[in-house]
């Protein structure tokens, strides 16, 4: 681990997660609409457009979506339909290894709302805000926006910068993104708040890649349990820390 976390004073972080590719279906929640969830009036409008494009655009297809088969065509079907489709949770729709091995259930709801996903379709969304169905990489690119995550950036970006700068004492926000989603984040915007990105990393210097996000999930639980002690005290037979301050 680098130094940087050693300076910390322990406090209760906001944590950027990425959402999973493969997702819960269905959903009991109401109706999704653009505007609803912590990030719902920062960022409806843009929700809106990236929902209108992908209905423009038949849900999307294989090079989009960056799968095939079934997985494809219900993707598309969900894509076609987000507006008003059944919603879910965040922590509750998104499954993938993170997520499965953080075990959102297990953690407090207080915590859970500290979680902030970087989306595709919603730029950010809250651990307890509802989600539809969905299938959208931050990388994609969709027509006519270009590339996600740069059409997204400056939006995402002074939404979390002013949910970071709310309370005081003001909450540390521990970036725990893969480069996708990093990518759509203003790295200049943060310096306006206390960031710091912490990476994953083995013995002889390779990143976590696919194989640490088991490992991820488990430092995200530790954080929301234990606060940003836990950058401290984590400890994994295959990874160590890298922090660096932003």
């Amino acid at each position: 681990m680098t130094s940087a976390a050693a300076s910390f004073s322990n406090n209760v972080p906001i944590l950027l997660l990425p959402p999973s590719e493969g997702k819960a279906e269905g959903g009991i929640g109401a109706a999704w609409e653009p505007s609803e969830g912590a990030f719902g009036i920062p960022l409806g409008a843009a929700r809106m457009t990236v929902a209108s494009a992908l209905a423009q655009v038949r849900g999307g297809d294989e090079r989009m979506l960056g799968v095939r088969g079934g997985a494809l065509d219900r993707g598309r079907a969900a894509n076609r339909t987000v507006i008003g489709a059944p919603t879910m949770t965040a922590w509750q729709r998104y499954t993938g290894v993170v997520w499965t091995a953080l075990d959102p259930v297990s953690v407090r709801a207080v915590d859970r709302r500290r979680i902030i996903v970087v989306s595709g379709l919603l730029g950010l969304v809250r651990g307890d805000d509802p989600v539809p169905d969905y299938r959208l990489k931050m990388a994609a690119s969709l027509p006519p926006l270009g590339k996600l995550s740069t059409w997204w950036r400056d939006e995402v970006s002074a939404a979390l910068v002013a949910t970071a700068k709310r309370g005081r004492p003001r909450r540390t926000v521990i970036d725990l993104l893969p480069l996708e989603h990093r990518a759509a984040l203003d790295p200049d915007a943060l310096t306006e708040v206390h960031a710091v990105r912490v990476d994953l990393v083995t013995a002889d210097g390779r990143a976590g890649g696919h194989g640490g996000k088991a490992a991820k999930g488990e430092l995200a639980q530790a954080l929301l349990t234990e606060g940003t002690s836990a950058l401290d005290t984590w400890d994994h037979p295959e990874y160590h820390l890298d922090v660096t301050d932003l």
